[in-house]
Order: C-alpha cells, then structure tokens, then sequence
C-alpha cells in the first residue's frame, strides 16, 4: 500500500526487454537504502517487486499485463519516474490510500499556467470518470491529488508549486498519457451498493 506522496525522482538506467516483459534498473540514492529485496515501490503509480539492489539501483520487472496496463513500456533509459516506497507501519498517511494497481491511462489535455502552479486538465476513460468527484481523490503518475473540477470527458488538477519541485509533474505537456489510479473506496462502494 502507499499514499501518493512522492519520496524521490529516480531516474531510469536501463530498460530491456519487450512484449514479453520489461527489465528495469532504477538509479534511486533515497529509496534504495529503505527497500529489501521482494519489497514493493511505485513507479510512476505502477507497483512493482525490487528484484535486486546494487549500492543506489534498484531493478524490477515489468510482465506484459503491466505494460498493456500502464505507460511504463512508453519509458526509456534517462527518464525521471516518480517513486515511493510502500507504507510501512507507523508512517504518515499524507496522501489517500494508494494501491500502486493503475486503472488505466489517461492523456493530458492542456496545462496553463495558474500562480505559481498549474492548471491541468486530463482526459480519462468512462469507466474511470465515473469514480471522480469534486475535491476527491486520485493518482496521477503515482502522485496523490485532488480533483479541482469535472469535465464530460476529462478532470481538472490544481498542481501546487511542490508538488512541481517534488516529482515529474513539473515536465507535464498536453499529448503526454499519464497512469491514474482512482480512489479504491470509491470503488468498494460501488460493489456493495450494487450487490445490496
């Protein structure tokens, strides 16, 4: 489990692989120290296993299902990728409950400018939109967010300013996919409305 709330920009050393699954290194100086073997980090939202550590990298691997699902086969060698460690007990639930499990891609509709932040607007999937509210939550890029405003097809972020200096969100352009992960609750309340 996470929260959302970023604890390093890594940055991607090498990527191989294909369709048949995607082996990733990830130069990580902050998190490496605080995950064991088998533990668990979010990448960009997407949990994945550490399956060796060596002094600051960390590798995983990516199976196909996961890059049908999420941007990771988008990434390449140099990229920044947000990352979080998963929750260990007694830390602080900043963010909402994160599950590292993307429900699908979204793509970045337009950013402007807003103060000293940014103003985004993302289109998302039906069957996803469908879980967002107003002032809700949601995972974008693994970064836990609120919800600023509702479109037809799309939901609007308020980017703070660090937010921006914290994670890749800084980088964002219209055109880019994003992974989202929408709020688990809102999806258990769904089933046991539906289910009586």
């Amino acid at each position: 489990m996470f929260t959302g709330i970023v604890r390093e920009v890594g940055r991607i050393a090498s990527l191989a692989g294909g369709d048949d699954g995607v082996r990733l290194e990830i130069d990580a100086p902050r998190t490496a120290p605080v995950v064991e073997v088998g533990g668990s980090v979010a990448i960009n939202g997407v949990c994945l296993t550490a399956e060796s550590i060596d002094g600051e990298r960390i590798a995983f691997h990516a199976v196909p299902e996961t890059l049908r699902r999420t941007t990771l086969a988008g990434l390449s060698a140099g990229a920044q990728v947000n990352l979080e460690p998963a929750l260990r007990a007694g830390d602080a639930m900043g963010g909402h409950i994160v599950q590292g499990h993307v429900d699908g891609v979204g793509r970045v509709q337009s950013v402007e400018a807003e103060g000293e932040g940014l103003r985004v607007i993302v289109e998302a999937p039906d069957d996803l939109l469908r879980y967002c509210v107003e002032k809700g939550s949601i995972a974008v890029e693994g970064v836990s967010l609120t919800i600023a405003e509702l479109h037809d097809d799309a939901f609007g972020l308020a980017l703070i300013p660090h937010t921006l200096a914290e994670t890749t969100l800084a980088e964002i352009a219209p055109g880019r996919p994003v992974n989202l992960e929408v709020d688990v609750l809102a999806k258990y309340v769904e089933r046991l409305v539906a289910r009586g």
